[in-house]
């Protein structure tokens, strides 16, 4: 049974590889990121979760015209063979972290929740980054500082969602 098991995981694996390979160069034509591809397999039936990004957030008409790009691939493609599936296209959600330069550009002037190395939380304004620190404002009770803050000293960082934000980036 473990075997099995196992087998089939490593069927999952190879599976996913070849769909991200397949998939990628036509979701980048059509202006957006392929982050990712989830496989799950309950009983007979599979779902292919592809979840997709763009520069800026992706509205519905991209995610249904991305969704379209997928799906015509999948239909012709021999890595799926005849066995049924649904598909399913989102884009990342709020808790993924950042982890690519993509993902601080996107995310400029935003509020971010940074877990650094020693355990130490932050949550500061994104004012700008390079290829080796991220700056960020920390508003402390209407007094602005500004931190520089090494990726290497990033253990995590991810959005802070702002129900109250007054402008729209």
């Amino acid at each position: 049974m473990h075997l099995q098991l196992n087998r089939k995981a490593d069927q999952i694996m190879s599976l996913k590889d070849s769909l991200l390979e397949l998939l990628t160069p036509a979701v980048e034509t059509a202006g957006f990121f392929l982050d990712e591809v989830q496989i799950t397999s309950p009983g007979n039936h599979r779902t292919i979760t592809c979840v997709v990004d763009g520069p800026k957030p992706l509205n519905m008409d991209e995610v249904t015209s991305v969704s379209r790009v997928i799906s015509e691939i999948l239909d012709q493609a021999p890595v799926v063979g005849d066995e049924a599936f649904t598909l399913e296209v989102s884009s990342p959600g709020v808790d993924r972290p950042l982890t690519l330069p993509r993902h601080w550009t996107k995310n400029l002037r935003r509020l971010i929740k940074l877990t650094l190395n020693d355990a130490t939380v932050l949550t500061a304004r994104l004012s700008g980054f390079n290829d080796t620190h991220a700056q960020l404002v920390e508003n402390i009770k209407g007094r602005m500082k500004e931190h520089e803050i090494a990726f290497s000293d990033i253990k995590r960082a991810v959005v802070e969602i702002e129900f109250n934000r007054k402008d729209d980036n």
